[in-house]
């Protein structure tokens, strides 16, 4: 069971009989409190980037609009006839460009139109497939992992390899304690009643940790069950290297760029949507001059390979 998915228990009020059922209790609340911080952190990011794309949402969409208005005059250039073959190679150069910047930029999928122009392979035909220009790029090495994305790989499987034992072990330990029948006290044996039905539905969810919790409850010292308990606590303490590495990530990785608040950033978006709008008008523009032949041929010669 992944430690991450459960809902850890409440601590309960019982008296700690020894230092290991102490440390575990102490690692189940850390657990719980860096899970809590790592929920709120999420949380503001989520509040973050939704009201980022509130502001600045219709502009990029318009951007996105004028970008693909273009791909009908571009398309349209190549059934004429009227360009040579290394403008033909350029219009295809542009159509790529456009659609792989739609991609990265706005996150749009534009694999219709790369596979229609930019096929891993194809026919040489320069107005079916832009392989002599604008060939794919080479497959490269994945990326090394970062020192933080190998501790945290390293912590997880620790955690998880530890936490992967057997509830049942810890259920029959619990079975033999609080069984009911051991009492003869009505009062007794009713408590003991409610703390088996606690135990057994802990059991049948799978719930090691709620059984966990339950085992650092017992009155009396088990050297047994103390082992198991330390055991178990350092697999916590696993764990809460793994949320604290997943609260640093979120913090100062590339979601934690975008904050909720600060003037800086009120300053960058209203910037970033200055620049979005100027970017659709300006590629309104040229899909106005596209619309004539004679127009696409000049801002071949003038704007080059690089595109629109």
């Amino acid at each position: 069971m992944h430690p991450a998915s459960i809902n850890l228990p409440a601590l309960t009020g019982a008296t700690t009989n020894s230092p290991a059922q102490n440390t575990f209790r102490e690692a189940v609340q850390a657990v719980e409190n860096l899970r809590q911080q790592l929920h709120e952190l999420r949380t503001a990011a989520a509040v973050a980037r939704q009201r980022y794309w509130q502001q600045v949402g219709p502009a990029a969409t318009a951007v996105v609009a004028a970008r693909r208005a273009l791909y009908a005059p571009l398309e349209n250039a190549l059934l004429l006839n009227y360009f040579s073959r290394l403008e033909e190679q350029q219009i295809i150069a542009w159509i790529v460009a456009n659609a792989r910047g739609l991609e990265v930029r706005f996150g749009e999928d534009e694999r219709a139109i790369l596979g229609k122009y930019a096929p891993a392979s194809g026919p040489p035909d320069a107005t079916k497939a832009a392989s002599t220009t604008a060939p794919p790029p080479a497959t490269e090495r994945p990326p090394r992992p970062t020192k933080a994305a190998r501790q945290l790989a390293a912590a997880e499987a620790a955690a998880q390899a530890a936490l992967a034992t057997n509830a049942k072990t810890v259920y029959r330990q619990l079975a033999r304690a609080h069984h009911p029948d051991l009492q003869r006290d009505p009062a007794a044996q009713a408590e003991k009643t409610a703390l088996m039905q606690q135990i057994i539905a802990a059991y049948e969810a799978d719930d090691l940790l709620g059984l966990l919790q339950l085992l650092a409850d017992l009155p009396t010292a088990d050297p047994a069950s103390d082992d198991l308990l330390r055991r178990y606590a350092q697999a916590l303490a696993q764990q809460q290297r793994t949320l604290k590495l997943e609260i640093q990530a979120l913090k100062y990785g590339p979601e934690g760029t975008i904050a909720p608040n600060g003037k800086r950033q009120e300053r960058e978006l209203r910037q970033l949507k200055r620049d979005l709008r100027d970017e659709a008008a300006y590629v309104t523009e040229v899909g106005r001059i596209l619309q004539e032949t004679s127009g696409l041929r000049e801002l071949l010669r003038e704007l080059g390979p690089q595109g629109i």
